[in-house]
């Protein structure tokens, strides 16, 4: 088991299968499909992004450098956590931006479902970390990933 420690940006706890994206993920893009045609997994419509395109992200630990495109990323966010289609997580090897943190916060605030958010991981934890490794957050910004499939 392998630790990474970031800054908390929205408190809370989570298991979850890690997902990663190495390159920025635009947020618009990723979940669009899934809340104009009522997608429940969430699958990302991204085309761009080769890491995670046409894969499940609710329910995930999506781990990525940071957010890019839209100005309405914390929005879409918001939306997808409010229709219980979010991932389990955020977790951002960099600083987070603006607009994903304001969408992290509206989730945390108006909706029932928690999205834990944190960031600054750093480079080593997204080099680190693969798809389906299990991931832990625990509320200190303790990011624990378990390598043992």
């Amino acid at each position: 088991m392998k630790e990474f420690k970031g800054r908390v940006v929205v408190p809370g706890t989570a298991i979850a299968p890690a997902l990663v994206s190495r390159d920025g993920f635009n947020t618009l893009a990723s979940f669009q499909k899934s809340l104009m045609f009522n997608d429940k997994n969430a699958t990302c419509s991204d085309q761009n992004n080769k890491d995670i395109y046409q894969k499940k992200m609710a329910g995930k630990a999506l781990c990525l450098p940071q957010t890019i495109g839209s100005t309405t990323g914390g929005m879409v966010l918001f939306c997808a956590s409010s229709l219980g289609r979010s991932p389990s997580c955020l977790l951002f090897s960099k600083s987070i931006d603006s607009l994903a943190a304001a969408g992290a916060i509206l989730s945390d605030v108006w909706t029932e479902n928690e999205l834990p958010t944190i960031d600054n991981l750093g480079d080593e934890f997204l080099n680190y970390v693969k798809d389906d490794m299990t991931i832990e957050i625990l509320e200190d910004g303790i990011v624990r990933i378990d390598e043992g499939q």
